[in-house]
């Protein structure tokens, strides 16, 4: 198979990290073309989705005393081609939040490849339709108390009623600018008018699940099955649990309840076209469900001795050989 992968920039990557070299090593060891390209290096002509592509060859990490180890020149990449992105088997667009103008503009221009021809994953409609906080308003049976609004008296009757609450900015990754709330805290309207941008922009606001200190989990869903998971733990006096902010990870089981939110969740997904995606869970309710770029791969492999990219990428053999 020949695939391609939308990313940023390759040299921006930590292969011992990133679930998208991840998954390109994995193409690359069972036998297939891995190409590469970048959301300004797309272009539609005469109706189609193309993109400046480069072949890739990637030199795959080892596992050392428990540490993922890559060679310091662990990529090479070909000249780049313009190339009608419909001679690929596949696209995946991995390309981390915020979905920002230019990321919206990159989905339009994959909505133009037909996907009889070529898998484009995750389906770029999906990925515009699935905000990674909102997404989950869908799914009240199995979520936290939760409120969406830039409106000051309603974020703080909110706070009043649940006495603590985690704040989150609607287009954040990785952790970013959330906030512990509490009631009675003399910082609330400042927080509020920042995190709002004055009243113009909603945030979403959840109930503190004390579970969260025992971890966020992390599911890996694959065709809507979960195929793995870790749980990220708070470090110091930190209370997010995000790797990208430090927070440690250990091996852990799904639970009952957990296969319960995945079953619960699964049909939106496969409606959706959202193939590949790492929902979050604390206490046995679902908090985010991320699909534009979501991680874990690595870690999970790491403390189970598996390879989740191989177990993708032989799901997607099947897919594109039916």
């Amino acid at each position: 198979m020949k695939l391609a992968f939308i990313i940023d920039p390759i040299a921006q990557l930590d292969p011992g990290h990133d679930t998208s070299v991840a998954i390109m090593e994995s193409a690359q060891i069972l036998g297939h073309q891995v190409w590469i390209t970048e959301a300004n290096q797309l272009s539609v002509i005469d109706g189609k989705a193309w993109g400046v592509l480069q072949e890739v060859k990637l030199k795959p990490v080892e596992l050392v005393d428990g540490i993922w180890k890559a060679d310091a020149n662990w990529y090479e990449v070909s000249q780049g081609v313009l190339t009608c992105l419909e001679e690929m088997d596949a696209v995946w667009m991995r390309i981390d939040p915020p979905v920002d103008v230019p990321y919206l503009y990159a989905t339009y221009i994959l909505d133009l490849i037909d996907p009889k021809q070529t898998l484009v994953v995750n389906s770029p409609q999906g990925l515009r339709n699935a905000n990674e906080k909102m997404y989950v308003l869908q799914f009240t049976s199995v979520i936290p108390e939760t409120i969406v609004s830039q409106d000051k008296v309603v974020i703080g009757d909110f706070l009043t009623k649940k006495q603590s609450a985690v704040l989150k900015p609607l287009g954040g990754k990785g952790g970013e600018g959330i906030l512990f709330l509490r009631a009675g805290d003399r910082n609330f309207n400042s927080l509020i008018e920042i995190s709002t941008r004055q009243g113009k922009e909603p945030v979403m606001v959840q109930e503190y699940l004390p579970a969260a200190k025992e971890g966020d989990k992390r599911i890996i869903l694959l065709d809507g099955e979960p195929i793995g998971a870790l749980n990220r733990i708070p470090t110091g006096n930190e209370f997010r649990g995000n790797m990208a902010v430090g927070g440690r990870v250990a091996q852990v089981e799904i639970t009952e309840r957990e296969q319960e939110i995945c079953k619960t969740v699964a049909p939106k997904l496969l409606e959706d076209g959202l193939y590949f995606v790492g929902i979050d869970v604390i206490g046995g309710y679902l908090t985010e469900v991320n699909v534009t770029s979501p991680t874990g791969i690595r870690e999970i492999d790491r403390l189970n001795q598996v390879s989740l990219g191989k177990q993708v990428i032989q799901w997607m053999e099947k897919v594109i050989d039916n």
